[in-house]
């Protein structure tokens, strides 16, 4: 008798698995002659603080990794390439109740798959205000806030982690939900938000690097298996984006525990070929691996200018 087929059988092509951020982006930065691994922050336990209120009593608040538009840094637009001079090296905030032009072409979101036209994948608060006004939250607080995108993790557990806890704290804020985009940006609000739960502020996560969250143990995770830059759903489709905040939630108020992760049902595409490509080594030649090191040299130099002025 012959032995099932992996479609008679109904399985997934094996590459059909969350992505595998931390050993991608190692082996990238190798390649193009880097050769000292990056040490992603791990921990095996998480601090845990249940909300202190029903969701339709809380105020919440988000925390973005996404940067302010600002028209003299360069190409910050739709599709742009990473453009370290767009960082922001300090917690920031911004008024709730007004619009704001938040982007993400400073970071390493994922270029291929997705042109970042559609800032409600990155920054919720159109949805947020939806929801206060339904009724499902009790409100949104006066001020979301910006987290950087910080390769060292002591700055963001020493310095940022604690301003943005100072200014949760000023806001009376009873919630917090956390939105990264790149794989840093994942790390950057895993540790912002232990630090939040550790001082006794409810948190969730929603993003699209499973590894780098779950190896940093948070709280609570909703798990999107989307491109990176997608964390708040799907671009130009709002049933996306309002499923996902409002799964969000949902994981923020019934987590039985720390580390609890939660993975949405929508899917990106059928296709899953996508999740070959993100800072794939292995699919570039010697003289790309070349020119992206080049690339990457001239945008820390220029990110290095503007931080020091």
């Amino acid at each position: 008798m012959a032995a099932a087929t992996d479609d008679q059988l109904g399985f997934a092509p094996d590459d059909d698995a969350p992505i595998g951020y931390m050993k991608r982006t190692r082996d990238y930065y190798a390649a193009i002659g880097y050769t000292t691994p990056y040490r992603w922050a791990h921990y095996t336990s998480a601090p845990f603080q249940p909300l202190k209120k029903p969701l339709n009593q809380s105020r919440i608040t988000i925390i973005t990794t996404a940067a302010p538009f600002d028209p003299a840094r360069g190409d910050q637009g739709p599709g742009a390439k990473y453009n370290g001079g767009a960082k922001f090296y300090s917690v920031y905030d911004g008024d709730t109740s007004q619009q704001h032009d938040l982007r993400i072409s400073h970071i390493a979101y994922d270029r291929t798959h997705t042109a970042a036209t559609d800032s409600g994948t990155w920054f919720p608060l159109a949805q947020l205000k939806r929801l206060a006004a339904s009724g499902a939250i009790g409100e949104v607080a006066p001020r979301f806030f910006g987290a950087p995108t910080n390769r060292s993790h002591r700055v963001t557990i020493e310095t940022d982690a604690p301003e943005i806890l100072k200014r949760c704290r000023d806001d009376k804020v009873d919630a917090v939900v956390l939105v990264p985009n790149c794989p840093v940006c994942h790390q950057t609000v895993s540790l912002v938000a232990r630090h939040l739960e550790a001082n006794s502020i409810p948190t969730v996560v929603m993003g699209c690097a499973k590894d780098i969250v779950e190896h940093a143990a948070v709280p609570r995770f909703l798990f999107s298996d989307f491109p990176l830059g997608n964390s708040a759903g799907k671009p130009h489709d709002v049933a996306s984006q309002a499923l996902t905040l409002e799964l969000a939630l949902r994981v923020l108020e019934s987590a039985p525990g720390p580390q609890t992760t939660v993975q949405s049902p929508l899917r990106w595409s059928e296709d899953a070929s996508w999740k070959r490509d993100y800072s794939n080594a292995d699919a570039l030649s010697a003289e790309e691996l070349a020119r992206l090191r080049r690339e990457f040299d001239a945008q820390k130099e220029i990110a290095k200018g503007l931080r020091v002025a």
